[in-house]
């Protein structure tokens, strides 16, 4: 017998409408929530498209004269955030930040002799970030126990707004705050710039606390905690006379002056990145003007191929991603900046060791005097000081060449909501290798890390061999002196001092330890130990007497000898009768090979 109760049948009709009303019930429901679904994810892509499409609101007005960060932040709190991080301790192998950072003076006590009569043998401390440049300048004790040049403000504070008031005020045109927010003006930030090169520091630095921030009537300093613990400042006099617990107070009380900033690397109209230093502006225009093959940069290739009615222009030539590596190397770089001359960056050449090197020895000062750096505190030879060259460096390497910006590993971008956000905490890679290496290299952290410590530490043990070699040299160089070397003779041996001194200078001043491009920093720095070698080698050769002619017999070469000549010219083995020889009396009045 059937259950009927169980199957519909025509015989139970009620049944089959109530599943009917069941299947559209559930299905109108069904379809309710799928478009419900789509609604708030059609909702959510417009929200992050409009989010995208304006990744800030202008609460707040910023102009050309706002060195002050702070209304900055108003407008990009999350980049601004990240630039306050800055202050942070970090670390790595090879340096880092912390509040007391460590002397390199004492880690290396080479560096004293490498810079014996320069300020840097006083005081040579590690890196720190961008939130300290400013001050651990004020409170150095290269500073404060040397006259030093203005012409390092060039870097170390947001500075261009007072080179244009300078300028404009030497031009005789207004220059309030008004005139100062009212555009770039580049002929009068040029002026400036020329004008306080020269200045020594005390001089500079006041002109800079002279200048408007854009924050009227606001003097408090966005890191008030860059002091050292305890309110114990670096070392001991500052640039007022204050000690001790007033060190911190006084290096803050700094007026209208500001560590690098955002208007230094962005347009406050537009936030395009440019750049704004003019030691970087003639320098690139005097690179674009050389022969050095720059393959990493086209816009510079660009250039030459071009008219050349106008110097090369980064803030008008260079691509976006070439612009994230030259706002870095608008400090980031080797530059004369002491006070003899206006400061410029040596790429007239190019951008490697020996190509700056050759410019600074056909360069003279204004009155005459060979281009020098120092006199050196221990053999009075005229030498070369590095400043950082991490641009020039990263130059000659892999990553430049690969299209690498600075920004790319420095400054990588995060995820921030809907948008893409680049890090303004500027730090080394290795404290970010899943932003900043694994975006291209698909390997393991632990294997990235190990690959950058195997580079690093092979640079150190070179670089600790090429300080061996430097002290030998002076050792003997001293000796060479005291035994009566002439003149002639030591300034032989002071070229040879002053070459390796300056190789082994520009990979320990270079903050990569190495790593920008590996395989140049081992050239540079072998070029360092075989300069100091040699220089060691004549100035004992200037005190030994002539050695006698040696009688000892040379054991004969055994075996297969070359049966071909040298590529560079006829060769002979001491001790065998060599089967290619060179004879001058030819027939013919030409060489010919003998076959004896």
């Amino acid at each position: 017998m059937n259950d009927t109760s169980t199957n519909p049948s025509p015989s139970n009709p009620s049944q089959g409408r109530k599943r009917k009303r069941l299947f559209l019930s559930t299905a109108l429901v069904v379809a309710a929530l799928v478009a419900f679904g789509l609604t708030a994810l059609l909702v959510t892509i417009f929200e992050h498209q409009e989010e995208a499409r304006q990744p800030f609101v202008r609460l707040v007005e910023v102009d050309e004269v706002t060195t002050d960060p702070v209304p900055w932040g108003a407008n990009w709190p999350l980049q601004f955030d990240s630039y306050k991080r800055t202050v942070d301790v970090t670390q790595t192998r090879y340096g880092g930040s912390s509040a007391m950072p460590e002397s390199k003076l004492e880690e290396s006590p080479w560096l004293r002799r490498l810079y014996a009569g320069y300020a840097f043998s006083l005081d040579y401390r590690e890196r720190r970030g961008h939130a300290y440049m400013l001050y651990d300048q004020e409170v150095t004790e290269r500073v404060t126990k040397r006259k030093q040049a203005g012409a390092c403000l060039h870097c170390h504070a947001s500075i261009v707004p007072t080179y244009r008031r300078v300028g404009l005020e030497d031009m005789g045109e207004p220059a309030d705050a008004e005139a100062l927010a009212a555009g770039f003006n580049w002929p009068a930030v040029m002026r400036g710039f020329e004008l306080m090169s020269p200045m020594d520091y005390a001089a500079a630095n006041a002109e800079v606390r002279k200048t408007p921030d854009g924050t009227p009537g606001e003097s408090q300093p966005l890191f008030p905690q860059a002091d050292t613990p305890g309110g114990q400042a670096l070392n001991g006099e500052g640039t007022n006379g204050a000690t001790g617990d007033g060190m911190a107070e006084a290096a803050h009380s700094l007026g209208e002056a500001h560590p690098v900033s955002c208007v230094d690397c962005h347009d406050p109209e537009t936030m395009a990145i440019r750049v704004t230093r003019p030691g970087f502006v003639r320098g690139m225009a005097a690179l674009a003007r050389s022969d050095d093959p720059v393959p990493h940069l086209p816009s510079v290739g660009r250039w030459r191929e071009g008219n050349r009615e106008r110097d090369y222009d980064a803030n008008l030539d260079a691509s976006r991603q070439e612009m994230r590596s030259f706002v870095c190397a608008q400090c980031h770089v080797e530059y004369y900046c002491a006070s003899k001359e206006t400061l410029f960056f040596p790429w007239a050449n190019g951008l490697k060791a020996e190509q700056i090197e050759a410019q600074y020895e056909d360069h003279t000062f204004p009155d005459g005097e060979p281009f020098h750096d120092y006199v050196h505190g221990e053999t009075g030879a005229l030498t070369y000081k590095a400043q950082h060259p991490e641009f020039e460096l990263w130059s000659q390497g892999v990553h430049a060449r690969s299209g690498v910006s600075c920004a790319d590993c420095h400054m990588p971008y995060g995820r921030e909501g809907a948008m893409k956000v680049s890090s303004h905490w500027v730090r080394s890679p290795l404290l970010s290798i899943n932003r900043s290496c694994q975006t291209c290299h698909h390997v393991e952290e632990e294997e990235l890390r190990d690959k950058v410590f195997a580079i690093q530490d092979r640079t150190k043990g070179l670089l600790e061999r090429s300080a061996t070699a430097m002290t030998d040299m002076l050792d003997a160089i001293r000796d060479a002196q005291a035994a009566g070397a002439s003149e002639a003779e030591m300034e032989r041996l002071f070229e040879l001092q002053r070459k390796a001194m300056w190789r082994l200078d520009f990979i320990s001043s270079e903050n990569s330890m190495g790593f920008h491009a590996d395989q140049e920093a081992a050239r540079i720095l072998a070029e360092s130990i075989d300069y100091s070698r040699r220089a060691q080698a004549m100035a004992l050769g200037l005190r030994a007497e002539a050695a006698p002619a040696s009688d000892r017999p040379v054991a004969p070469v055994e075996g297969v000898t070359p049966t071909e000549r040298a590529p560079e010219g006829p060769y002979k083995v001491p001790g065998t009768h060599n089967r290619n020889t060179i004879t001058e009396d030819a027939p013919g009045g030409e060489a010919e090979e003998s076959r004896e």
